[in-house]
């Protein structure tokens, strides 16, 4: 089979793997859409994303969506033909993280296309998979694939607004609109949030986020940089924000527009050692600073969200290419000028 591989910084290759017979528990499935997410652009780009290094060929993707093609002597759930969800997160679900039900922060999670461990974990993008059976939630027979490929980006949007608390008639701040930014804004949406406001330096991004339903404005923080400043008071405005950009100067714009007593959630991941935070004025307006990491039971939410129609991935869509001009569609996509998300067609039989 083939699958696309990092070999390290800007050395992306469509390299023949090998498939391997399933355990018992296990389910093999034949990857219809995989979206490139910032972590791959970032292993793509940089060889890294955070302080996990490529020290090793290490298949991308876990943004994925597929067939079942065969399944363990122990799995009863899914049969081959259904189409399905797949959940990148396989916690060992025996820590006391997991114990908790906070599998999210497993100990020893394996997390599809992440170089967090070592040997790293292989990723989606390849034309089979095989995955626990506990990671393959079954869809209707008439559900959108490209679309239930979005369901592990939705699930951290989603897993954002949890760590924000109740949203209801509240007023949100989202920096940052790329996929997981728009995403979140459309949870907010979902949550009741009255008043959200979305900020990028792109304005082809920020024209995606306007068409969201409850976002109800945008700021290019570049070419209106004083914008935000209308936000500013003792009290503050906003209830809430979610740092997704990733960018330092944003998180630091948070603490003077986000009111007495709210909070922010970092969603974004920033590079090592530049997160800025100025605790004076954290402990003086009592903010709340909390982190959201990937998501924790929040997959099978949106999964059931795109199914339903109840939260419309469509917008954020920007096209799909072939498995074999992967590297044409990764460069591609880090023209946020013209891209929010793209996706690869791994494997045209799934379709």
């Amino acid at each position: 089979m083939r699958g696309v591989v990092c070999h390290g910084r800007k050395d992306l290759r469509v390299d023949t793997l090998s498939d391997r017979p399933l355990e018992a528990d296990e389910v093999r499935v034949a990857v219809a859409y995989g979206g490139i997410c910032g972590s791959d652009m970032h292993y793509y780009h940089r060889g890294s994303v955070g302080d996990f290094a490529v020290r090793e060929p290490m298949t991308l993707g876990h943004e994925i969506s597929g067939v079942v093609a065969e399944t363990g002597a122990g799995v009863t759930h899914v049969r081959p033909g259904q189409k399905a969800a797949l959940d990148p997160s396989r916690p060992c679900l025996t820590c006391d993280y997991c114990r908790a039900g906070r599998m999210n922060l497993c100990t020893d999670m394996f997390f599809l296309g992440s170089a967090g461990r070592f040997p790293h974990v292989q990723g989606g993008f390849s034309e089979h998979l095989v995955l626990r059976g506990d990671q393959i939630i079954p869809v209707p027979d008439d559900t959108d694939l490209l679309k239930l490929s979005v369901a592990e980006p939705l699930s951290v949007g989603l897993h954002a607004v949890n760590r924000a608390g109740p949203l209801m008639g509240k007023r949100v701040l989202v920096t940052g609109s790329g996929p997981i930014g728009i995403l979140t804004a459309m949870a907010a949406a979902h949550a009741g949030a009255v008043e959200i406001v979305c900020t990028d330096v792109e304005d082809a991004a920020l024209s995606v986020a306007a068409q969201i339903i409850g976002v109800t404005r945008t700021i290019n923080v570049v070419s209106d940089p004083d914008a935000l400043g209308a936000y500013q008071s003792a009290a503050g405005h906003f209830d809430v924000a979610f740092e997704a950009s990733g960018a330092p100067s944003a998180l630091l714009s948070l603490f003077e527009v986000v009111r007495r007593g709210g909070r922010i959630v970092q969603v974004g991941m920033l590079p090592p050692g530049t997160a800025p935070v100025p605790v004076n004025k954290l402990q003086a307006r009592e903010i709340e600073f909390v982190g959201a990491f990937r998501a924790n039971g929040e997959f099978r939410l949106a999964v059931d969200m795109i199914v339903s129609g109840a939260i419309d991935v469509s917008p954020i869509l920007s096209g799909t290419y072939p498995l074999k001009d992967a590297v044409t569609a990764f460069e591609k996509a880090g023209d946020r000028s013209r891209v929010v998300k793209l996706h690869l067609i791994i494997n045209e039989t799934a379709l």
